[in-house]
């Protein structure tokens, strides 16, 4: 009988090992699309959008069985709740090629942190893109000083730290706190410590742009890095 209990312990470790092995190179395979790649995906799908030209891909009958057991997203997209901006249109992309988290003003807090974290540790996407856009009410919200019911001033709130910087740039300001707000949660998302370790290695890369609701066209930004003093009241915990 004790061999019999040796013999099965045995077999489970050879299973569990086995497992592994496969697990690992399962997640390895999901890191074949570069963050140079993907945003070229992001950019060409935006083009076809924009030029009423685009292909639908991935939306096939095939396409949903092949994703019954399991995603592998190209890209993240961190973006506004806004119903004028579905990241999945606005680039012509289909079903698992985003993974997308959406709020209002396209701004951070720990489930929204946990969300794009989980997408680049568990199913290896290696871009991730926050986008604001136009005429954004949170933003507007935030540079008018009104006064919101309910849980809104929870998001007027994370957006509030940049209005400053915003007012003191040329331009209109509300397209200057747009731009300044996607730019600062990309700089954040950069210092949580699971992301960190992976740009730094140049394996991800975390960017921002901007949505024009009239144009249709995305403007990434190339400037990079945090902008704006985010204090800790709206930068969650990494």
């Amino acid at each position: 009988m004790k061999t019999h209990y040796i013999t099965i312990l045995f077999a489970a470790a050879i299973l569990f090992a086995a497992a592994r092995m496969i697990t690992a190179a399962d997640h390895a395979s999901l890191e074949t699309v570069s963050a140079a790649e993907s945003l070229s995906r992001l950019k060409e799908g935006n083009e076809r959008f924009v030029r009423h030209r685009p292909t639908h891909p991935d939306q096939s009958k095939e396409r949903v069985g092949a994703l019954a057991n399991s995603q592998h997203p190209f890209a993240v997209v961190l973006s506004c709740s806004d119903s004028r901006v579905p990241p999945e249109v606005v680039f012509d992309q289909g079903l698992g090629d985003l993974f997308i988290v959406r709020v209002a003003g396209n701004t951070l807090n720990d489930a929204v942190l946990g969300s794009v974290e989980y997408a680049v540790e568990h199913l290896g996407s290696r871009l991730v893109l926050v986008m604001g856009h136009e005429k954004c009410g949170a933003v507007q919200a935030a540079m008018s000083g009104h006064q919101e019911g309910g849980h809104i001033p929870s998001i007027v709130k994370a957006i509030e730290p940049i209005v400053k910087e915003a007012r003191s740039q040329p331009g209109d300001p509300v397209h200057n706190a747009v731009a300044l707000n996607a730019r600062s949660v990309a700089g954040h998302l950069r210092d949580s410590a699971l992301l960190n370790k992976r740009v730094a290695a140049g394996t991800v890369e975390v960017i921002s742009a901007v949505y024009n609701l009239e144009s249709g066209t995305v403007q990434f930004d190339s400037g990079g890095g945090p902008v704006g003093n985010i204090g800790s009241a709206t930068k969650p915990k990494t």
